[in-house]
């Protein structure tokens, strides 16, 4: 249960995590923060969204209720593994990665028993990247995805869905990791696959010139995180190459169609779309 003592700590002070932090400071809760940048936490402490900041923070660490790990997929275990010895009895943990096999099994098998880690996704973010675009307006109407396991307590659940609803987010839902990171190579993954290669396909820059709301709407989230998005679709491959082959498929009949001159077939492709696509208007 989160009370207005609950001390929540940060480790990574990028976009969400610093969003994280700027909704929670901003209802009252004290704040801590970890990050190897020491401008992000100085940065940080001026706005206002964090009491206390280090690049190494064992102390913190040690007073934290909350740890919410908004690091890189890659240096969630390593991070746990290092500190989880500082961690004070029946804390919590989370994190905010786009991707949960590979991560949540490992760190539950480490964890200290008297510790517990709860998977779970802000479906929110921008195509910036850094604490100086913090905004937690992002969470607002936003869908935030909560993943247990076998291991984690309903206590655990419900902190996680009060933490969200905290946070500013309308719709949570709950989905084991494989059906998480099922989800996600379609409705995230897969899009800015589709973003990246569309973008690649012509390097004629002058067409900026030309382009209208559409090809700007399609390619905005191609402004990527090469570093994060690299781990995410390593670590998610297996999934998104399925979701790949699929796409390509879809985008074969298309060019079949035009191919045959099948007018018809052109029509109840753009209707189908269309009807499936009302649903996302809310």
């Amino acid at each position: 249960m989160i009370t207005k003592d609950t001390r929540f700590l940060i480790v990574g002070l990028g976009l969400i995590g610093g969003s994280y932090a700027r909704a929670l400071s901003k209802q009252g809760f004290s704040v801590d923060a970890i990050d190897l940048q020491q401008e992000s936490l100085d940065y940080a402490k001026a706005q206002g969204m964090i009491e206390h900041g280090a690049t190494l923070g064992n102390e913190l660490i040690q007073q934290a209720d909350v740890i919410i790990l908004a690091v890189y997929p890659n240096a969630i275990l390593p991070w746990i593994n290092q500190h989880q010895s500082l961690i004070k009895t029946n804390a919590l943990l989370t994190d905010v990665c786009g991707v949960k096999q590979g991560i949540v099994e490992d760190v539950q098998a480490i964890l200290r028993s008297d510790l517990e880690f709860i998977a779970s996704h802000p479906m929110a973010g921008k195509e910036v990247s850094g604490v100086q675009y913090a905004d937690d307006t992002i969470f607002h109407n936003a869908n935030f995805i909560i993943t247990p396991t076998g291991k984690n307590t309903i206590s655990a659940i419900e902190c996680m869905q009060e933490l969200a609803k905290l946070l500013g987010f309308t719709n949570i839902s709950i989905l084991d990791p494989m059906e998480h990171d099922k989800m996600i190579g379609f409705v995230s993954q897969l899009t800015h696959a589709i973003a990246v290669s569309l973008m690649n396909t012509n390097d004629n820059t002058h067409l900026v010139d030309y382009t209208g709301d559409s090809f700007r709407d399609l390619t905005r989230i191609a402004r990527i995180n090469e570093v994060l998005w690299s781990e995410l679709f390593f670590m998610n491959k297996d999934i998104l190459i399925r979701e790949i082959e699929d796409f390509v498929a879809e985008i074969n009949h298309l060019k079949n169609t035009l191919q045959n001159n099948d007018e018809k077939e052109l029509k109840r492709l753009f209707v189908q779309a269309t009807e499936r696509r009302k649903l996302f208007d809310r």
